[in-house]
């Protein structure tokens, strides 16, 4: 009997890469989702909340930026059915000014949002290039294509994260793998933002505030385009969005 396919979804948090789970889980996948070992308590509510729909979730809390624990995690993943979907979904937004921007600081953001991306691309590659078929998906931000001040850590590893999705999309699509970077411009409805701004009830409804599950829907769609009008780039923003 043949394995379901799987989807892992790195950076399932509590918001985006939770709908993102649930998103791919109801288009039949078997979902497995990851995020740091410190959060563990919370993926495996998650991947519990999913099984409860009768969809088969599988937490694997894992540290992005070791390549030793992505390797044996890829391995996991694959050992439960052929990895179709992968999407990289971690966040790393931070602001200081560049004068308190300390070495530490700038590196740590690179590494959460460059280097593990990186990591999650090529063991991708490992396990989609031979069945020459799937998909990988990165979520980008306003920052992936200018800086804004305050945010020159950010800005340069999500601009390298672009840049890493681009030489893939152009090495890998010719051999039928799909890779896509989306550009999520605007404030997600997400605890973070909640805690931040008084407003977020009047933005809602409003529809003036990004909603997670409509950006996964937009994943769920890049995933089932044929591949004779296949996206790269998506940007996704409020109506209202200044752009």
């Amino acid at each position: 009997m043949s394995k379901v396919k799987t989807a892992l979804i790195i950076g399932a948090g509590d918001d985006t890469g939770s709908a993102l789970a649930k998103a791919f889980a109801r288009e039949g996948f078997a979902v497995c989702v990851t995020r740091r070992p410190r959060h563990a308590d919370r993926l495996e509510s998650l991947a519990e909340t999913i099984r409860s729909t009768g969809s088969q979730a599988y937490a694997k809390p894992c540290d992005a930026r070791d390549e030793a624990a992505m390797m044996t995690l890829f391995e996991e993943v694959e050992a439960i059915g052929p990895l179709e979907v992968v999407i990289f979904n971690i966040g790393a937004n931070v602001r200081f000014g560049i004068a308190e921007t300390t070495e530490r600081v700038f590196r740590k953001v690179w590494e959460m949002a460059c280097l593990s991306g990186f990591l999650a691309g090529r063991e991708s590659a490992k396990y989609m290039k031979p069945r020459g078929q799937g998909t990988i998906i990165f979520t980008g931000a306003t920052a992936s294509l200018r800086g804004a001040s305050g945010f020159s850590a950010f800005a340069s590893a999500k601009h390298g994260l672009r840049a890493v999705a681009q030489s893939m999309a152009r090495e890998l699509g010719p051999q039928g793998i799909h890779v896509a970077h989306t550009v999520i411009d605007g404030m997600i409805d997400s605890n973070f933002i909640r805690d931040m701004l008084p407003d977020v009830d009047d933005r809602r409804e409003q529809d003036a505030i990004l909603n997670p599950d409509h950006i996964a829907q937009a994943y769920v769609d890049i995933h089932n385009q044929p591949r004779t009008a296949w996206t790269f780039e998506l940007d996704l923003r409020p109506y209202c969005e200044t752009w």
